[in-house]
């Protein structure tokens, strides 16, 4: 319990420290804050409704596509080329309009996780984030440490929601360490987020 909380304060630290520069450092970091707060939207409600043992399955909806939808924005804004651009934009509408089919046939799935949901918008992401990692390897570092943590928190999470997944009808003692490795990517990414924001931000939220 303890790795949920403490990635719940790191989430809330780096969405204060973001939120103050909103309107300094232009649209690309503004698409970042909005995907910082759609996951403190999402982690609180979801924290409400389990306290109130209430489903909070819906809520993962929200916060795949809320992410798919944010740092998608965020990494064609950082593109280099028009052919990156144009595979994002293509890419991001196919996956919307695929996304929109399913639910549109398979209603139920609004009730569960939707594993085809969970991996299309992160492997997506990912694709974007690579593609991001491969710019800056003859350009400047920006917004690397961020890119790094996104890349790896996704892979990994995806893995263990598909082991999840599989893992239903196992032991307690399996769910139980899926649960903490999970918790454990939470911090290690957001503990990136906070890097990036040190490492890039500091020094101009000093001098404002």
């Amino acid at each position: 319990m303890i790795f949920v909380y403490l990635g719940y304060f790191i989430l809330l630290l780096n969405f204060f420290l973001y939120w103050r520069g909103f309107s300094k450092y232009g649209k690309t970091f503004q698409y970042l804050v909005y995907y910082l707060t759609i996951l403190v939207i999402a982690q609180v409600s979801m924290e409400i409704l389990v306290l109130q043992s209430i489903d909070n399955l819906y809520f993962v909806h929200v916060y795949f596509i809320g992410q798919f939808l944010c740092l998608g924005f965020f990494y064609k804004s950082l593109m280099k080329t028009k052919t990156q651009v144009a595979i994002i934009q293509y890419s991001m509408l196919a996956g919307c309009v695929i996304l929109i089919v399913d639910y549109t046939i398979n209603p139920e799935q609004f009730f569960k996780f939707n594993l085809l949901e969970i991996a299309l918008t992160s492997l997506l992401v990912v694709l974007y984030a690579v593609m991001h990692l491969y710019n800056m390897l003859l350009e400047k570092k920006q917004y690397y440490y961020l890119t790094i943590g996104i890349i790896t928190y996704l892979l990994a999470s995806t893995v263990l929601f598909f082991v999840g997944n599989l893992t239903i009808g196992l032991s307690d003692a399996v769910k139980f360490l899926t649960w903490t490795l999970n918790s454990f990517l939470i911090i290690l990414f957001q503990l990136l987020i906070l890097v990036e924001w040190k490492k890039s931000f500091y020094k101009k939220a000093i001098k404002n």
